[in-house]
């Protein structure tokens, strides 16, 4: 199944066509990898809505504690947490409507991805922007 996790298509997708990243797990510790691949994102035009337990404000942009707490709508779920806490992220994003989910390099799980993709919802797994941008040039 490992093939489908990355598909060309849907990494187009987040990359080129979706605006607002809601980013689970980024905090405001710059060392971390949530905190530099949101400053990415950034830096790549994208919106970036930080989702974490404190809530608190990164990058200039206001946190919030949970993806159902944001009111406004979210392209991409780009989750940063544990594969055995993720699926419950890839559940929320379908349930607030949002338009794909990205599970961040080494962060898997199977099931979360059949349920995603079963509801429509383009989903990429295991697997990086940073990586995906330099793989494209």
């Amino acid at each position: 199944m490992t093939e489908n996790w990355q598909d060309p298509e849907a990494v187009r997708l987040m990359l080129d066509d979706l605006e607002t990243w809601a980013v689970v797990g980024l905090g405001g510790d710059p060392s971390r990898t949530a905190y530099q691949i949101a400053q990415l994102l950034q830096q790549r035009g994208k919106r970036i809505v930080p989702v974490h337990p404190r809530g608190a404000e990164v990058l200039g942009e206001p946190g919030y504690t949970s993806l159902a707490e944001i009111p406004f709508g979210v392209d991409v779920v780009d989750v940063f947490r544990r594969s055995d806490q993720a699926g419950r992220f890839a559940d929320e994003a379908v349930a607030i409507g949002a338009k794909a989910v990205w599970f961040q390099l080494g962060v898997v799980d199977e099931d979360a991805f059949a349920r995603t993709t079963a509801a429509g919802v383009p989903m990429v797994m295991d697997t990086c922007p940073a990586i995906e941008w330099r793989r494209r040039g």
